[in-house]
């Protein structure tokens, strides 16, 4: 049996409450376009469900869903800078203590055989 996935059943708070808020931000952009749950889904390729469970902030929908309604509402651009490692202020002062440049160590190659 498989084993269900503890961040949709039980999210970290912080976790649960930003999607609903992403999810509330969604509902006021197709809004404020007077557009249809119905159209935004064939925009986006989808059915009415998944476009209905992203409003509500249901953890178990798919980021697509997400990313893809945001580019319907030509929000997309604003969004992309949450995944730039550059804006990672924290992570760049960390990388520069620790005095890494890789994430893992590379492997070095012999001439042993």
């Amino acid at each position: 049996m498989a084993q269900k996935n503890l961040l949709t059943t039980s999210p970290p708070y912080p976790v649960e409450q930003a999607v609903r808020r992403l999810g509330a931000n969604l509902r006021t952009a197709r809004l404020r376009r007077n557009l249809t749950i119905a159209e935004v889904a064939e925009k986006i390729g989808t059915g009415p469900r998944p476009v209905a469970d992203a409003e509500k902030g249901k953890l178990g929908t798919g980021v697509a869903v997400y990313m893809a309604l945001l580019w319907a509402y030509d929000l997309l651009e604003s969004a992309g800078d949450l995944a730039d490692p550059l804006t990672d202020e924290e992570g760049l002062m960390l990388e520069l203590s620790q005095g890494r440049t890789r994430a893992r160590k590379k492997d070095e190659l012999d001439n042993d055989f």
